[in-house]
């Protein structure tokens, strides 16, 4: 009889993901210049690069990173300096001048704490991991909004993050996908959970899932055209609730069949 698995805090997850990891560079803003996110509610926000880790958020100073998995396509990520325990990721289509805004919410340690039972019982999703999307145009340039899309779902998908770190894929449907770890810190785990999918462009989708039993928010870029993935993990580094993790993440994809499921 195997031992049985055990589920680890998202903290020694990126332990396990930093050596040697298939993190993307830190780019910049094209030209260095502001992006102003116009949503349809009529909200504004802008962003601005004060240097190569540092961004302006609505004019707060927020420790961010800037990536570019296409030269057309940025990923942007910080921790809202709104909110506690939150981040905002920012997926900006330049060539189509539209954005997708992420706002990630982790529980509060009692909301946590909360079994999946109970949370049956009263009627709560199964995670406390609360994911918003907000599409927005870039810099009032006309055109069309991201979508959701079902691009991924039939897919069963293997991702390498490092030389230690594999983990497969299965987009099941348009609310969940399932999940387990081939080789890594979490080798043996698997799961299904609460997943997201939004249309960037062709052949690159925005993949956001929401884990029940460790709090922990995916944000991530599949790009099957480069097959790779550009992205992070937010979630807290403890069992103690006392400080974030919010870590850069990277992989080499490969598609390993596709099924058809029914619409």
């Amino acid at each position: 009889m195997t031992s049985e698995a055990v589920f680890i805090q998202v903290g020694a997850l990126a332990d396990g993901f930093a050596p040697h990891g298939n993190v993307l560079p830190v780019t910049s803003l094209p030209d260095g210049k502001p992006l102003t996110f116009y949503l349809a509610d009529g909200a504004r926000h802008q962003l601005t690069m004060a240097d190569t880790h540092t961004l302006l958020w609505d004019g707060q100073p927020v420790s961010g990173r800037v990536t570019a998995i296409r030269p057309d396509v940025l990923f942007i990520d910080f921790l809202d300096p709104g909110k506690e325990n939150a981040s905002i990721s920012a997926v900006c289509n330049l060539a189509q001048n539209n954005a997708t805004l992420v706002y990630g919410q982790l529980p509060t340690e009692q909301a946590a704490r909360l079994d999946a039972f109970s949370r049956v019982e009263q009627g709560l999703p199964l995670t406390a991991v609360e994911a918003r999307f907000h599409f927005a145009r870039l810099n009032r340039e006309p055109g069309p909004l991201p979508t959701f899309t079902r691009a991924l779902v039939g897919m069963r998908n293997q991702y390498t993050y490092s030389p230690t770190e594999r983990y497969e894929h299965i987009y099941l449907n348009d609310n969940f996908y399932a999940w387990q770890c081939l080789d890594g810190v979490e080798k043996g785990l698997a799961d299904v959970d609460r997943c997201h999918y939004v249309q960037v462009a062709d052949d690159l989708t925005l993949f956001v899932w929401r884990e029940k039993i460790i709090p922990t928010l995916g944000v991530i870029l599949i790009d099957l055209q480069q097959m790779r993935t550009d992205g992070k993990i937010l979630g807290y580094q403890g069992s103690d609730f006392a400080a974030l993790s919010n870590f850069p993440v990277g992989a080499s994809a490969q598609i390993l069949n596709v099924t058809n499921p029914s619409s």
